[in-house]
C-alpha cells in the first residue's frame, strides 16, 4: 500500500500505530491527523494539488475533539470526496466495541470493518484479508 491515513486524537495511539505500521512495512507512507477536521483538510489539500498518490486506507478513531469519526464519515461519504477517493476504505478503530456503533458503521459503504484498538500485526493481517476479497 502506498499511502495510509491514520486519524486519532491520542498521540500515544498514533505513535504505537506508526510503529506497528512501519515495522510491518504495511504502507510506504503514513500520514496522521488528530481529528476528522484535520483529516478532511489533508484530503482537501490532495484534491487541490491534484495529487496522484492518494490514501487507499484510513484507520479512523470515533471519539475525537473538534470533529469525531462519525462526522468525518458523513463528510467523506459526500461526492466531493467519494468521486476523488472511490477506492479508499475505512477501518473504524475503537477502544469500546458497542454493538450500536458496529451496526451504524455498516451504513457507510466505504467502511471495511469495525475493529478494536490498538493496531497490531494480527489486525493488519485481518485487514489485508478483507481487502483481498471482492
Amino acid at each position: 500500500m502506498d499511502l495510509l491515513l491514520c486519524v486519532d486524537d491520542y498521540s500515544i495511539t498514533i505513535m504505537l500505530s506508526k510503529m506497528v505500521l512501519t515495522r510491518t512495512a504495511y504502507a510506504k507512507e503514513i500520514v496522521t491527523a488528530h481529528n476528522g477536521e484535520e483529516a478532511l483538510e489533508y484530503l482537501d489539500h490532495l484534491i487541490a494539488s491534484s495529487a496522484t498518490v492518494k490514501p487507499s486506507l484510513i484507520f479512523l478513531d470515533l471519539n475525537m475533539p473538534v470533529m469525531g469519526g462519525w462526522e468525518f464519515l458523513d463528510a467523506f461519504a459526500e461526492p466531493k470526496y467519494r468521486d476523488v477517493f472511490p477506492d479508499c476504505k475505512v477501518i473504524v478503530l475503537s477502544s469500546t466495541i458497542d454493538p450500536e456503533d458496529i451496526e451504524k458503521s455498516k451504513s457507510y459503504a466505504m467502511v471495511l470493518d469495525f475493529m478494536p484498538k490498538p493496531i497490531s500485526k494480527d489486525l493488519l493481517e485481518a485487514v489485508s484479508q478483507k481487502k483481498l476479497r471482492p
